[in-house]
């Protein structure tokens, strides 16, 4: 049986909004991202960089952190529109 694609969860539907948007900001387009993204050693098309940004295709850490360097930011920047999960039950008590 072939494997189950993994779904996008919330983190990547965030981190794909955020690369398109900041990538627009900067004046890229896809080729000039994905072309920086390469020079920076992560070789990437820009049909790979259209699809991450479309979540058709999952954004793993390498990629994450090298098109945050590619576009000048920290790659925290890029979950920004991520929620974040209240803390557990019992964290912090003593």
């Amino acid at each position: 049986m072939p494997p189950r694609p993994l779904e996008i969860g919330p983190a990547g539907h965030a981190a794909a909004h955020a690369i398109e948007r900041t990538r627009t900001a900067r004046g890229y387009s896809q080729r000039q991202l994905a072309a920086r993204v390469t020079a920076l050693g992560r070789p990437m098309t820009f049909t790979a960089l259209s699809r991450i940004e479309r979540t058709v295709r999952r954004c793993d850490i390498d990629d994450l952190v090298t098109i945050a360097a590619a576009l000048g930011v920290p790659p925290q920047a890029l979950l920004v529109g991520l929620r974040t999960h209240p803390e557990p039950v019992g964290a912090g008590a003593t």
